[in-house]
């Protein structure tokens, strides 16, 4: 029998979530009430996957609740906040026990681990869609931001970008599914917000921004936001053995252009080098920030297809040229 609105949401929503003391109200009423502490500035975020989209039909509800959450808790870590609060709205052709139960283990468990409480949110009929807004914690006056970078400073990546899109790729049956491909199916499935980072980057990056349409077209976004251009350097990206394996010439296009990786690319300045964190997390140097406007890509890039990055409305990114076998890419 299917279930009420009220029923759905005291079952799977009602104790979602880490336990936080400054909630004094969380779901069930009208609004949450929650009490931020002293000397800190509040970052608030929203982001929707909707089905066909932003991610496929009949991918598994636990991966869905994960991403939902993944994607807002990784604009935090672009903004060195703490994450504190969440709030859902979740849109469903139908009230299915099984699918919510998965969708509500997937974002419970990322809740949890990242210490974010979920506080309320709404529940409707339609096409599958989520939407999550977070708010997190960051001491005031400290927060990263994307407008900070100067000429000189060095561009880094964390992880290995590329990745998501080709584990997105595999799903949808346009690669190869060798045994390397199961880690790039995770890489989609189950993206890693880089919290950690994010708040050990305070004071030391002069800018930064989460990946997500694609690396060379948010760092275009940091670029544009800075008043700077940069000079990326094919040679050097972190283009993992298993994107090589199952993606081949296209893998350093995949890199560049692939979005859904949710790494951050920060830039620091050259005297800060050396406070950089080790956490686990491979930080590798891209490039450089350079007096002008744009991303110059240096380098044999293979493959076809423009290295812009995704735009929901235009479709492809325009922030960037490159140079080498791959050509201009406008």
């Amino acid at each position: 029998m299917p279930l009420g609105e009220f029923e759905l949401i005291q079952r799977f929503f009602a104790s979602a979530g880490a336990c936080r003391d400054d909630v004094v109200l969380g779901v069930g009423d009208d609004a949450a009430l929650v009490v931020p502490p002293p000397g800190v500035e509040i970052a608030l975020a929203a982001d929707a996957i909707v089905e066909g989209v932003h991610f496929p039909a009949g991918l598994d509800a636990e991966a869905i609740g994960h991403r939902v959450l993944a994607v807002n808790l990784s604009d935090l870590a672009a903004m060195g906040a703490e994450p504190a609060w969440a709030l859902l709205s979740l849109t469903l052709p139908r009230s299915d026990s099984a699918w919510l139960e998965g969708f509500t283990r997937g974002l419970d468990a990322l809740a949890r681990r990242s210490g974010i409480a979920l506080v309320g949110g709404d529940t409707t009929s339609g096409p599958l869609a989520a939407v999550v807004s977070v708010a997190g914690l960051v001491p005031r006056g400290q927060a990263l931001r994307r407008s900070g970078a100067r000429p000189g400073d060095w561009i880094y990546v964390s992880g290995a970008p590329g990745e998501a899109a080709a584990g997105l790729a595999v799903l949808q049956g346009s690669l190869p599914r060798p045994a390397a491909a199961e880690r790039l199916v995770s890489r989609f499935r189950l993206p890693e917000p880089r919290l950690a980072l994010g708040n050990a980057l305070r004071g030391v990056a002069s800018a930064c921004i989460d990946v997500s349409d694609g690396l060379a077209a948010d760092l275009g976004k940091l670029c544009a936001a800075s008043g700077v251009g940069a000079r990326l350097e094919v040679a050097s990206l972190p283009v993992s053995a298993a994107l090589v394996e199952v993606a081949g010439a296209d893998a350093t296009r995949l890199c560049l252009a692939g979005g859904d990786d949710y790494e951050l690319l920060f830039a620091v300045p050259g005297d800060r080098v050396g406070d950089l964190p080790e956490l686990g997390v491979t930080l590798t140097r891209i490039g450089r920030v350079v007096a002008g406007a744009g991303v110059e890509i240096v380098g044999e890039v293979r493959g076809e297809g423009p290295l812009g990055g995704y735009d929901h409305f235009l479709k492809e990114g325009r922030t960037t040229t490159a140079r080498g076998l791959g050509g201009p890419s406008q």
